[in-house]
């Protein structure tokens, strides 16, 4: 019998640790099940979500078992594909969500979308987390309508020059939308730039209440900032019947959510639950190609320096994307 092939992958075998618990390996390079497709990856891009589940955020739903292989978000090239897959053929280029840091990752094809030419792999890995959240977070939950119809609302995007929020100030711009974001004061240039209308350094007295610098109410916040705001910051904000999405919602963001929901509050916090769909996520790489959506990179690193880039994401404090490339 032939030898698996093998393949250089990252992964860590138990929580926390941080960056020095990922361990560099050579292991099989695994084969596509039913309606999957095997990808050589070509990029990766990091997520918070990724070093809080190596913290035990998600215990013990993710992992689900040890040893693990971190991130999900990748770009590169099929090169098998498992039973039943009918939309994709070995030498197509996609983007998927479901990979992970290793030469070589299976996804399922409900979770793959082909990949634009015009579009880099390190833009489309950049995409499937924070473009669909934000693409949830404005179309589902606010019930905005992306194609610039509908009235004119008024939008707050906490933390906008993040991951999430820095395509969340893109897409709300293609709406009927005012945009006021909140981010620190070396990135104020770069959301006026993505399209924002209105921007509060969240250091300063009015950044920290979110008060509009043209003192209007929202009818919808996003709020991506990775940091819990007390609903009395928020609701003095708001407009009637206003909707307040957290993105990251802790605790107590749930229980105000149920509290609203037993009093029948016009004014409302909602925690975002991903449902992440493959057509969401093609819509998303269209607008890349058309130029209409970017896909902001902070950095790069190769996949022999995933600490580094790991330890960046913890940090907190990059502006758009960290991509890994394979």
């Amino acid at each position: 019998m032939a030898a698996a092939k093998l393949m250089h992958a990252v992964q860590y075998e138990n929580y926390g640790e941080g960056p020095s618990g990922l361990k560099h390996v050579e292991i099989p390079i695994p084969s596509p099940k039913k309606d999957e497709v095997l990808i050589k990856l070509e990029a990766a891009s990091l997520n918070p979500a990724d070093w809080k589940i190596q913290t035990g955020t998600l215990r013990p739903l993710v992992p689900r078992k040890f040893l693990f292989i971190p991130a999900y978000d990748v770009a590169g090239e099929i090169v098998e594909v498992g039973q039943g897959v009918k939309k994709f053929k070995k030498g197509d280029k996609v983007v998927a969500d479901g990979g992970g840091l290793a030469e070589f990752a299976t996804a399922s094809e409900k979770l793959t979308v082909a990949r634009h030419q015009e579009v880099s792999a390190a833009e489309g890995a950049g995409l499937p987390t924070c473009g669909l959240t934000a693409h949830q977070a404005l179309t589902q939950a606010g019930e905005i309508e992306l194609d610039g119809t509908g009235q004119l609302k008024s939008i707050l995007i906490t933390g906008a020059s993040g991951g999430v929020g820095h395509f969340a100030v893109q897409l709300a711009k293609l709406a009927n939308t005012h945009v006021t974001v909140t981010c620190g004061a070396r990135n104020i240039e770069f959301v006026k730039r993505l399209g924002a209308d209105e921007v509060l350094d969240y250091r300063t007295p009015d950044g920290e209440a979110l008060r509009s610098p043209s003192s209007q109410k929202y009818d919808l916040v996003i709020h991506c900032a990775p940091v819990a705001i007390p609903w009395s910051v928020f609701e003095p904000n708001l407009n009637p019947h206003s909707k307040v999405i957290d993105i990251t919602p802790s605790g107590s963001a749930f229980i105000t959510f149920v509290r609203h929901t037993v009093t029948f509050s016009k004014k409302n916090l909602v925690p975002l639950i991903i449902n992440a769909k493959g057509e969401n996520l093609d819509y998303l790489l269209k607008l890349v190609k058309e130029g209409k959506l970017k896909t902001v990179i902070n950095s790069k690193y190769s996949l022999s320096k995933a600490e580094d880039a790991w330890a960046k994401s913890m940090d907190g404090h990059a502006t758009g994307k960290i991509i890994i490339e394979a």
